[in-house]
């Protein structure tokens, strides 16, 4: 018999654990498209399911919530509602899109949990399902920024048109968001909590429901640039402010381009080394 050979005592490498199955989850995922795009509509659906006025009382909630808000703190500061209505209502809608990603990325796999027990389907399904049930509340909610720009017409420029690929990194980063977080609170159950609260606190500093102008006269207006150390802030800017007709700062978007990049470094190595044990923790 031969003696055995150095190489028969090297441990073997899990093929569950490579870069190639993430790559491969996140692909065919992507290609299950028809499941994801027809599951996130129908979440929608069954949230008001038997009302009358059916997905739309997200908008209503929203927009009274918006200018409630703008209203309050226009009147409070002593603000010009033309400019002032706009710019929280607007706040309020991508905020929303953000706050919902983070919020429910924490917990898109636990809540489906007889599904990935159940349906042997990629985990990026899951994910993919949630930034696009998010995609259509936020097409409900832009509504009223529509309604808003009627009202009280905003000075549009060409630059407009760079919300759309702006809208397109707040999705490519709501996916990468929703595994990182997803599978880290699905293994342990107080990060979901934990970034309830942060986001909440991120929330007032960021500006929404404030402005540099509210800072004025009170020698508050430097720490206004605090804001900037919060990353949600560029990603609400980039959407924000084409929006109002503003001129918009190029380093806004090389901080998400940052962002993005990182992310997804990110997500690549959590999906490549806790994919396989998701369905065991939920």
């Amino acid at each position: 018999m031969s003696a055995p050979s150095v190489l028969d005592d090297a441990p073997i490498e899990s093929s569950s654990r490579t870069f190639k199955r993430a790559f491969k989850d996140l692909r065919e995922g992507f290609n299950h498209r028809e499941l994801w795009l027809h599951l996130g509509w129908q979440d929608i659906k069954q949230r008001y399911r038997r009302s009358v006025l059916g997905p739309f009382w997200i908008t209503i909630a929203t927009a009274v919530s918006a200018v409630a808000m703008g209203l309050l703190y226009g009147t409070l500061f002593n603000l010009d509602l033309a400019e002032f209505l706009p710019y929280v209502t607007l706040g309020f809608i991508v905020w929303n899109l953000i706050q919902g990603s983070i919020l429910e990325g924490a917990d898109v796999f636990m809540s489906n949990e007889g599904l990935i027990k159940q349906l042997p389907t990629p985990l990026s399904v899951h994910v993919y399902r949630l930034v696009w049930r998010q995609m259509i509340l936020f097409a409900h909610n832009i509504v009223i920024y529509f309604v808003i720009l009627i009202i009280f017409p905003q000075p549009l420029k060409w630059t407009a048109v760079f919300a759309i690929p702006a809208l397109a990194l707040i999705a490519i980063n709501a996916v990468w968001v929703s595994l990182v977080f997803g599978i880290l609170a699905t293994r342990y159950r107080d990060i979901a909590p934990l970034l309830g609260s942060l986001v909440q606190l991120l929330f007032f500093m960021t500006p929404i429901i404030w402005t540099e102008k509210t800072l004025q006269g009170t020698g508050n207006e430097g720490r206004a640039r605090i804001a900037e150390i919060n990353p949600l802030y560029h990603f609400l800017d980039i959407v924000r402010t084409p929006l109002l007709g503003g001129d918009q700062q190029l380093y806004h978007w090389v901080i998400v381009l940052g962002v993005t990049v990182v992310g997804w470094a990110l997500a690549l190595v959590v999906l490549r080394n806790y994919r396989s044990r998701v369905a065991y923790w939920v």
